[in-house]
Order: structure tokens, then C-alpha cells, then sequence
């Protein structure tokens, strides 16, 4: 089972340093950023399953990092502040912030927060994801689109599921080839292009004028709802 990404965004090294020491024994890959400036880019090139963010970064701060994102994903994100004003507090929750933690903390609540918020936001374990008008059941390895079977080819199967359980949520190439092929850097988008249009044309034979499947120009794809 692939681990969780966590990214963490955080500019004092001795707290970044206790964080990653803490969030890697708990099993999660950890990306770590001391600059808020590069986090767009790296959200959009990349699989993260939730963000530790900073409010006071250099390059960019994190409530203006937290609007950017919540534009393209709905990723879980947990800001970290010395700041304990309520307006700052509630305007953190409000730009999409899913949790809220202030300095000094413990690093094992973060960890406990962390936990939380990817539970609310983990896949139910069932049998059947249901979907718009699709129906997946991951354990039969099985796909309907309009009460039509799919044929699907693993690698298909495996980036339906994925856009289904996150609608509209953008997906960049980059984070579909990470969870298409995570050990495998030889993979290039044009791969993750041919897989969706094998996909769309799956889909047109059943319904012919609708595209549930979208393309976001100079992103990626997404379900569309």
C-alpha cells in the first residue's frame, strides 16, 4: 500500500525538522519547502494527500497560498501560526483551511490533527463508488457508466477511480503519472493523454454528447460531476 505525501511548508528549520522527524514515524512520505513561493507549482506537479502550511513564509504567505489552491483542489490543509487572532483564525478557515494549529504545539497533536483530517476526507471502504452516473467497485475490478459495463485496462480503472472519488478536483498530469506509475520515471504525459481519450472514447459509445471527463487547459483533468 503506498504511503500518505504529506507536504510540509515551513520556514523554521527546527520546527520543520520535529515535524518531518515525527510525520515520517508515522509511516508518510514528507516533502518539506521552506519558501511559500514554490507551493502552487509543486501541488500541481505532484500527488499530496494533505499540506501543513505556514502562515508567515517567505516568498508568499499562507493565506495567499491557501486562496490559490482551494482555485484548483480541494486537498486537506492544516495551518500553522504564532498568530492567535480570532480574525486571522477565522479567515484561515474561510480561504478553505481545514484545520487550524497554533505555536507553540506539541508535534504529536499535530500528528493527531493530521490523522483527523485525513480521515474526513479518506474514501469510504465499500464495495461500489458511486459517481455521477458511474458506478466502480474497486474489490470486482468493475466499471458502469450508465448502467453500461466499461472495459477497462487496469491503468484506465485505476485514473477513473481516482478522478470519480475527487470530483471536480483537478488533477495535474504530473500527480496522475505519480499515481499511475509511482516507480516509474520514464512515464510522460502523453501517456496520461492517451489513457483519457481511450477513456472519453469508452464513454462516447454509450452516451455520445456528454463528456464527463474534462480537460482544464494547461493543467490537467478532472470529473466533471
Amino acid at each position: 500500500m503506498n504511503k500518505l505525501h504529506l507536504l510540509i511548508v515551513e520556514d523554521e528549520a527546527n520546527i520543520a525538522d520535529v515535524l518531518i522527524a515525527y510525520a515520517r514515524a508515522e509511516g508518510y512520505n514528507v516533502t518539506h519547502l521552506e519558501r511559500g513561493d514554490g507551493v502552487i507549482a509543486f501541488l500541481q506537479h505532484h500527488q499530496v494527500d494533505l499540506v501543513l502550511l505556514d502562515l508567515m513564509l517567505p516568498g508568499e504567505d499562507g493565506l495567499s497560498i491557501c486562496r490559490q489552491v482551494r482555485q484548483f483542489s480541494d486537498i486537506p490543509m492544516i495551518m500553522i501560526t504564532a498568530k492567535k487572532d480570532e480574525i486571522d483564525r477565522l479567515l484561515g478557515l474561510e480561504l478553505g483551511a481545514d484545520d487550524y494549529i497554533c505555536k507553540p504545539f506539541s508535534p504529536r497533536e499535530v500528528m493527531a490533527r493530521v490523522k483527523a483530517v485525513l480521515r474526513r476526507f479518506a474514501p469510504r471502504q465499500q464495495d461500489e463508488l458511486k459517481a455521477g452516473d458511474f458506478i466502480v467497485s474497486p474489490a470486482q475490478f468493475t466499471a458502469s457508466y450508465r448502467a453500461q459495463p466499461l472495459e477497462l485496462t487496469p491503468s484506465e480503472f485505476k485514473l477513473l477511480t481516482l478522478l470519480l472519488s475527487h470530483p471536480q478536483q483537478v488533477f495535474s498530469r504530473a500527480q496522475l503519472i505519480e499515481h499511475l506509475y509511482p516507480d516509474n520515471d520514464d512515464i510522460v504525459d502523453r501517456n496520461i493523454d492517451t489513457h483519457v481519450k481511450n477513456i472519453r472514447k469508452k464513454l462516447s459509445t454509450i452516451a455520445p454528447d456528454q463528456t464527463p471527463i474534462t480537460s482544464v487547459y494547461g493543467v490537467g483533468y478532472k470529473f466533471a460531476g
